[in-house]
């Protein structure tokens, strides 16, 4: 058992001072005095650090992505180290560009492999392309016999490198997958990449307007990926979808026009937005290109999942949001979106996913994932299997 005593809970609010007894993944008491023989627990002391929810990163290419300039651009693997130094004890996996010598095999077998080593993952079944390739035949199959499978996607939409779906090809994708997310109880949302291309959302409204599918069934990312994107996804979350921004980038990105994710926070909140209808995601590990006006890559590097809580650092200590409103981006709104009902929550009977933030930099302190300490006082304790 890990008893963390002293700890200034903050979930959607703060909610004052207590102590909270974690044993089998879970937490199991949250009391202001818990008292326990010495012989059964280990005792972290969160006083003067603040107490939140692990964090929930919901679009990470676990096994590694691009491919996008040749084999020698193919990107590696998540370490265990990078999610633990960004507080980030549940990931999401998905495939991108390359869904040939990147498979669903592969990346169910990494998440797995991720979870051997002490955190929570889940994946996303396809790739860029449509149809998608799952594992079971359809989006339907994968959700309902696949327990780690909640959703469809990467799916690449008014982009260059996207197989140019048209509008019958998503919206069977999306019924496909909504069907199978009923079915199963999953979330059997959509998440789908959107490019530079000048179309935009112009597919996902004409969904929303000509289907029955409700706007909730699909998650749009790379939201802030320019200045006319991140206008029309301010006009799509006050009609009541889904955004997510992208916290990896590069400076070419932001001269060329990227919001910065701190700064597309405010700015949607100021709009109007309901602050539950954004997410912020890291893409770590996916590679992060730079083509020219022909579409010839020009750069490449790779995204990090420990941008994700640094992204939300400067939207409070930069943009001046609220902290209780800028961690929801990372812990409540995406539990509640891909219905992880166990994450994204400090209570009794949740997972025991846990972060201590020093409050004098807003820092990561110390992580403990499914009850076990991951990170103390900035000192990694747990490491993967090759590092």
């Amino acid at each position: 058992m890990l008893l963390i005593k002293n700890a200034e809970i903050l979930n959607h609010e703060s909610e004052g001072r207590c102590d909270l007894l974690l044993g089998g993944g879970k937490i199991l008491l949250m009391e202001p005095h818990i008292r326990i023989s010495r012989q059964y627990r280990e005792v972290i002391d969160a006083r003067n650090l603040i107490t939140v929810p692990g964090f929930i990163d919901g679009h990470v290419h676990m096994m590694g992505g691009g491919g996008e300039g040749g084999f020698a651009t193919r990107t590696p693997e998540l370490p265990l180290r990078d999610a633990i130094l960004g507080g980030v004890t549940t990931v999401v996996g998905c495939l991108g560009t390359d869904g040939h010598t990147r498979t669903m095999g592969g990346l169910l077998a990494k998440a797995k492999g991720l979870e051997e080593e002490g955190i929570s993952t889940f994946v996303l079944s396809g790739s860029y392309g449509m149809p998608l390739q799952t594992m079971m035949g359809n989006i339907e199959r994968d959700l309902l016999f696949l327990d780690k499978v909640i959703g469809a996607g990467e799916a690449a939409i008014s982009d260059h490198r996207s197989s140019q779906p048209t509008f019958e090809v998503v919206a069977q994708l999306a019924g496909e997958a909504r069907r199978g997310g009923m079915l199963s109880g999953k979330a059997g949302i959509v998440n789908f990449h959107l490019g530079d291309g000048k179309r935009g959302l112009e597919l996902l409204r004409r969904l929303r307007d000509e289907t029955e599918l409700p706007a909730t069934q699909f998650l749009p990312t790379h939201i802030n990926r320019n200045p006319d994107l991140f206008e029309e996804g301010i006009a799509w979350a006050k009609s009541g979808g889904f955004v997510d921004f992208t916290t990896s980038t590069v400076q070419a990105f932001l001269d060329e026009g990227e919001v910065p994710c701190g700064v597309a926070l405010r700015r949607m909140l100021e709009a109007g937005v309901d602050p539950g209808h954004i997410t912020f995601t890291s893409d770590g590990q996916g590679s992060l290109p730079n083509f020219d006006g022909k579409g010839r890559l020009a750069g490449i590097s790779v995204g990090r999942v420990t941008t994700l809580f640094q992204a939300v650092r400067d939207a409070v200590l930069q943009e001046k949001v609220p902290l209780e409103i800028a961690l929801k981006v990372i812990t409540a709104n995406p539990a509640r979106i891909l219905k992880l009902r166990q994450k994204g929550k400090l209570a009794v009977g949740m997972d025991a996913d846990v972060v201590l933030l020093d409050p004098r930099h807003l820092e990561i302190h110390s992580v403990v994932a499914k009850g076990r300490p991951m990170m103390r006082a900035g000192k990694i304790l747990v490491k993967g299997t090759f590092e």
